[in-house]
């Protein structure tokens, strides 16, 4: 029997996507807006936990807020995948364990940390996804490896650890670094090394050409399957940006989505789980995509498009975004 297909969006609190005027006027508080969304898709990812460890209320909230069978995807604190975080957004009792010349910069390392505050940091990250977990809709936490992480023998022992202190969660592993998976040789050790260890890996639609763009490759190397579709804006794909509205400005076409149903098709035939997550997360263009590559795969009915369209714009690919207080980066 084929694996269950779960389609959604890497988020429903992006600020363009509030303002497109997808959510109706009554959705007027995160709350609201959980809800209303989650009535429509069975699974969105969460990034606000790449920049802060959330408090434990906050997870517990979004239990109660979603039918039983919702499902959310976890990026992990940025920290455990090489990037910085900020000190201020550390809970205070972690904060004032942080040496002197640390506490003092605005944001720090793994690195910087000594062994015993990083076990409390990621015991802290562990901690806040019991209640997702105790009630079924966790589903991946999502590692993305900046472009700078290549395939040496020293960031596979960090993935490694990283699956360990991760426990009984499923890991899920996106690469930023071509390198992986840019000949076949590669790919196969790529994909030898994370099926031997139980690791998902994450499936990725991106502007090509670049020394950092990973190929589409498609593969199975853990029960649950991740793909994360970002778009085809080349233009922005490696610039400084100020918000993701820039970088992820795109609208897939119909052509476009339809090249990727007998890909999710066939990883479906082998995996338990496979989940779809449109990144192009400005506007209503990621919900508005969900839905479209959803009815192509059979997993949402025809007749409620409508819903998620939304109104057009004369200009659809201007403004900028903020996911909640914090801009996104990756």
């Amino acid at each position: 029997m084929p694996g269950r297909i779960l389609v959604g969006s890497c988020s429903w609190a992006d600020k363009t996507l509030i303002d497109s005027g997808w959510y109706p006027p009554s959705a007027k508080s995160p709350e609201d807006r959980l809800r209303f969304y989650s009535e429509r898709f069975p699974i969105v990812e969460i990034d606000s936990t790449f920049y802060a460890i959330p408090q434990e209320r906050n997870p517990e909230a979004w239990v109660d807020r979603t039918p039983p069978e919702f499902t959310f995807d976890v990026k992990a604190y940025a920290p455990f995948t090489g990037h910085a975080a900020s000190v201020n957004a550390l809970a205070k009792e972690l904060r004032e364990q942080l040496p002197a010349e640390v506490r003092e910069k605005p944001n720090f390392y793994a690195k910087d940390l000594p062994p015993e505050v990083l076990d409390k940091v990621w015991r802290r990250f562990n901690e806040t996804l019991l209640p997702l977990d105790s009630a079924g809709k966790l589903g991946t936490v999502l590692f993305q490896y900046p472009p700078w992480f290549g395939p040496r023998a020293d960031n596979r022992a960090m993935i490694l650890e990283s699956k360990e202190r991760l426990g009984q969660y499923q890991m899920a592993v996106e690469f930023r670094n071509a390198m992986w998976m840019a000949e076949e040789r590669d790919r196969e050790r790529t994909l030898k090394f994370l099926a031997d260890n139980g690791i998902t890996y994450v499936c990725v639609d991106e502007p090509q050409g670049f020394k950092s763009s990973v190929p589409p490759v498609t593969a199975v190397t853990a029960p649950t399957v991740l793909v994360r579709m970002h778009g085809h804006n080349a233009e922005m794909w490696t610039k400084r940006v100020k918000t993701a509205a820039e970088r992820f400005d795109y609208l897939y076409s119909e052509d476009e989505l339809r090249e990727w149903v007998s890909r999710v098709t066939d990883l479906a035939s082998d995996a338990r789980e496979v989940h779809v997550l449109m990144n192009n997360c400005h506007r209503d263009y990621s919900v508005r995509n969900a839905r479209e590559i959803g009815e192509m795969l059979g997993v949402f009915e025809r007749s409620q498009r409508s819903e998620v369209r939304g109104p057009r714009s004369d200009e659809e690919g201007a403004g900028g975004e903020e996911r909640g207080q914090q801009s996104r980066l990756l």
